[in-house]
């Protein structure tokens, strides 16, 4: 069993609906069997020089995958450089502070040496996200494939994704516009811990909650010795140089700590705090916090990432598969 896999989770038998829903979308585990059969190995074996170099790239790439399927679908548009005539999502100031495109390419171009035009960039990005938890200690989950890659990426468009200042039913609308449901929400909100935010993101709840823009305009539902740590280091609403790691002391693993501190009142944007205000996402919060149910989740985020990678997938014939993953063919 190859390294990656030996000390990780795989999906329950319960998730077995999950991937045979998959097959609907003509995605399939074995799908590069015969085309390029070292698919996997050969994206585990950079991914595992990627993040012995950079652990805190972890995060990153699990994010690029996120923002990457709720805008058009999984379809590595987020990956697309802008051009003359059009801003693309990476451009977009929600997508601003998103790294690990060069990763994307290295790992890409490997495959490309490998397979010529065969394995979409879509299908790497999935796979290095899923990679990116296994080496952080999360779980392990069959990634099926066959996605194809899309040739339109508009900045217009990032809109739709899940908004870090967004309460339970604007982000509850987003998730359904996907086929995620709120267990979904709260259980990939746990992403959070993995990576940092820039200090933009969540200056709002120390500064300007109300509107006020002053220091005392703190968001109520943030723990106030925690609001102070943040005010530290993050010291002004245009603050564009400091960050701040979602998961305080746990960053780079994939664990449940997250979700103690959100009991606590301690989660970074206001997203995590508003999971508190909803019965069946408190509910859920409130158990995985105990810490006596890590295996649980870990089942849970496998099963809601396999749901997340299916989004808006293009198959067949359908969009191309890109050489390089920030420019169509």
């Amino acid at each position: 069993m190859p390294t990656i896999m030996k000390c990780c989770l795989v999906l329950s038998v319960s998730s077995l609906a999950v991937l045979l829903a998959a097959a609907d979308h003509q995605l399939r585990v074995d799908y590069y069997s015969k085309k390029c059969p070292n698919v996997e190995v050969i994206v585990r074996e950079e991914m595992e020089k990627i993040i012995s170099a950079a652990p805190s790239l972890a995060g990153p790439l699990l994010r690029l995958h996120f923002h990457d399927c709720f805008v058009r679908g999984c379809d590595a548009s987020v990956l697309l450089s802008s051009t003359g005539g059009n801003m693309a999502e990476r451009d977009a100031n929600p997508n601003k502070s998103l790294r690990g495109f060069g990763s994307v390419e290295r790992v890409k171009a490997k495959l490309e040496a490998a397979c010529p035009n065969t394995v979409s960039c879509a299908d790497v990005l999935t796979l290095m996200a899923r990679d990116a938890v296994v080496l952080a200690k999360g779980p392990f989950w069959p990634v099926t494939l066959g996605r194809r890659d899309g040739r339109v990426s508009s900045a217009a468009e990032t809109y739709q994704l899940p908004p870090a200042n967004g309460d339970i039913p604007v982000l509850a609308k987003i998730f359904a516009s996907n086929g995620l449901d709120l267990k979904d929400l709260v259980v990939l909100s746990g992403a959070h811990t993995l990576g940092t935010a820039h200090c933009p993101s969540y200056a709002d709840r120390l500064y300007n909650f109300t509107g006020k823009n002053s220091a005392a305009d703190v968001d109520p539902s943030l723990d106030s010795e925690y609001a102070d740590k943040l005010k530290n280091k993050c010291r002004s609403l245009t603050d564009m140089s400091m960050i701040s790691e979602m998961d305080p002391g746990s960053y780079k693993t994939f664990d449940t700590s997250y979700y103690r501190h959100v009991v606590k009142r301690r989660g970074l944007f206001y997203s995590d705090a508003s999971l508190l205000t909803d019965a069946t996402t408190r509910d859920y919060v409130q158990r995985i916090a105990t810490g006596k149910f890590d295996d649980e989740f870990f089942r849970d985020f496998s099963e809601s990432m396999t749901k997340m990678g299916n989004v808006g997938v293009l198959t067949g014939d359908e969009g191309e598969i890109r050489k390089k993953c920030y420019v169509i063919n």
